[in-house]
């Protein structure tokens, strides 16, 4: 491994662990004590994945780049959760545009170790193997607003979930304690009508209450409402 991705690493996590503290919720947190991850050193997917393994029955799936729509449903659909292999540079710090493997790891596995959050991960990519390619645009909205860019309210308040918020320091503070985003209580119809633009500061939120509210979405008849939904979509909250 190269001496450059250790040092990279060890500026993410050390930044990214305090940034994150009163910002993310409970359940990530104690993912990320549960995971154990090193700061010295940039750790192999392979051992992140054996830990995974052994508490919730996920394991990472080395990729090189974003995979095709077939691909990641496949791979959720059989409790692998894909996972790119390169690492931003020093100069990418603060942004990137396409997830790398410190989003993958820091921003997503911590919680793959709540069982009902990996549970819906699994189902979520048994719902798309069949989809259509429509539909599989909204399920891809569902990920945005929820695994990628949620929040949720806790009894310390307003926290984030969403690996891209997570990952990202400048989306931590900005999501929990900015005046300037829309935060609305999550609703599917809602979410499933909003476009979303992936290489923008998010200006739109959905809260959920708790996790459960995520659950039940696998336990509904969610491919039967987006078969039905009639899109009208939000105005864009970002420029067009």
């Amino acid at each position: 491994m190269k001496t450059h991705d250790n040092e990279v690493w060890n500026i993410l996590i050390t930044r990214q662990e305090l940034i994150i503290q009163n910002r993310a919720c409970d359940e990530f947190i104690h993912g990320l004590k549960l995971l154990d991850l090193p700061k010295t050193r940039m750790p192999s997917i392979q051992e992140v994945s054996d830990k995974l393994n052994t508490i919730t029955g996920f394991t990472l799936e080395p990729v090189p780049e974003i995979i095709s729509y077939d691909n990641f449903f496949q791979l959720l659909s059989q409790r692998r959760f894909p996972c790119t292999t390169f690492l931003r540079t020093k100069e990418q710090l603060d942004y990137l545009k396409e997830p790398d493997v410190f989003h993958e790891i820091f921003g997503h596995c911590p919680l793959l170790t709540n069982p009902a959050y990996a549970d819906f991960t699994h189902n979520y990519g048994k719902l798309g193997i069949h989809a259509t390619h429509e539909e599989r645009v909204l399920l891809a909205r569902l990920y945005w607003f929820t695994i990628e860019f949620g929040l949720i309210n806790t009894k310390n308040g307003l926290r984030a979930y969403g690996g891209g918020i997570l990952s990202s320091p400048k989306e931590t503070v900005y999501s929990v304690e900015s005046n300037i985003p829309e935060r609305k209580p999550f609703d599917i119809n809602t979410a499933l009508r909003t476009p979303y633009e992936i290489d923008v500061i998010q200006p739109i939120y959905f809260v959920l209450n708790n996790f459960s509210e995520l659950y039940d979405l696998i336990n509904m008849d969610l491919m039967g409402l987006i078969r039905e939904i009639h899109i009208a979509e939000n105005a864009p909250k970002f420029p067009c």
